[in-house]
């Protein structure tokens, strides 16, 4: 077990070198950048010096090097006007746009990105799997039809229509300031036990919001998964021998059908973040989303390489989570590994 998990971290460090390389070629597509048209409008406006600023930065950085010389130095493999400064030196880059370095824009929006999707990961569990165990052992009751609805609801209903929705009652009912994750006059402020509780408070919106989708179609996968498993011949056989219904159903068939959920677990982060950019900006969550989105819209090059490589990095450590979880979930798998 121990030879498979290094093989997988080296096949994860080798896709992360190729998907570097996609991402830098592919944010260097269009023409130009954000210095090159920042250095056009000042010396327009004749401001010199933040033209030779300017200019300065594209020394620093390479880029009036070849792009196969940018990569190189962008993730760390070879010197530029400051030495060996890149991604595996823990170098982020610069951002043009905010005008300071990548890890100063992002360092809290990573971990409230991660907070954000993490609770709403939870909230998908929490929900979705009671309500679709209820579901497939309720066939055509009065309880399955409300599950059934409430999953087309949630299916059906975009995000950020349902962000607007609640951002009006959670304001009109409980005062809740509208949008951000904390009061406003707690934004700038140290961390307390007050600016906890309002971060807190303020969860509750994008929570369900971003989960409920998610909530949705797990109901509706694991209801019908569940259901197959339940008319299998091992659970009839089970029934037959006197083994109590709750353990019947959770012992094998419950466990079988969470097989194809453990296996999302490595698009599940990764869909969350790239999912929510709109409900992001809707509530105005200072997360990764609308960071990338104004990055790539100012081609500020760094900022937005570096948090696609993020959303990279979560997706293969999920997919690693998800292999394991699976190895230790069915002894099928564990088997074939042996």
């Amino acid at each position: 077990m121990i030879g498979q998990i290094l093989r997988r971290v080296v096949t994860m460090a080798l896709t992360l070198l190729v998907i570097s390389a996609l991402v830098f070629v592919i944010i260097k597509l269009p023409p130009g950048d954000y210095l090159t048209n920042r250095i056009m409008e000042l010396r327009a406006t004749g401001d010199a010096s933040s033209v030779a600023k300017a200019e300065l930065l594209i020394r620093q950085y390479g880029l009036d090097r070849p792009v196969w010389q940018q990569y190189l130095m962008w993730i760390g493999v070879m010197p530029g006007a400051a030495g060996f400064s890149g991604l595996l030196q823990g170098d982020w880059g610069w951002s043009f746009e905010y005008d300071k370095p990548v890890s100063e824009v992002v360092g809290d929006a990573l971990w409230l990105t991660l907070l954000i999707n993490l609770t709403a990961v939870i909230f998908v569990h929490l929900v979705a799997i009671p309500a679709a165990i209820y579901s497939a052992t309720h066939r055509h009751t009065v309880g399955d039809a409300v599950v059934t609805l409430l999953g087309y609801f949630g299916l059906a209903v975009p995000g950020f229509l349902l962000a607007l929705i609640l951002l009006f009652y959670a304001n009109r009912l409980f005062g809740l300031s509208i949008g951000g994750l904390y009061d406003s006059a707690l934004t700038n402020q140290p961390w307390t036990w007050e600016k906890v509780r309002s971060l807190l408070a303020h969860l509750i919106v994008p929570t369900l919001v971003i989960g409920l989708g998610g909530t949705a179609a797990m109901i509706r996968r694991m209801r019908a998964n569940l259901l197959d498993e339940l008319a299998k011949p091992y659970t009839v056989t089970a029934r037959a021998k006197g083994l109590p219904p709750l353990k019947a159903l959770l012992k094998y068939p419950f466990r079988m059908s969470l097989n194809p959920f453990v296996a999302d677990i490595g698009n599940l982060l990764p869909h969350l973040v790239s999912g929510s950019v709109l409900v992001s900006l809707v509530l105005s969550l200072p997360t990764v989303g609308p960071l990338l989105l104004d990055a790539l819209r100012s081609q500020d090059q760094f900022m937005a390489g570096f948090i696609l490589m993020f959303v990279a990095g979560l997706t293969l450590v999920g997919m690693l989570i998800s292999d394991l979880t699976l190895v230790w979930l069915d002894p099928r798998i564990r088997m074939g590994l042996r």
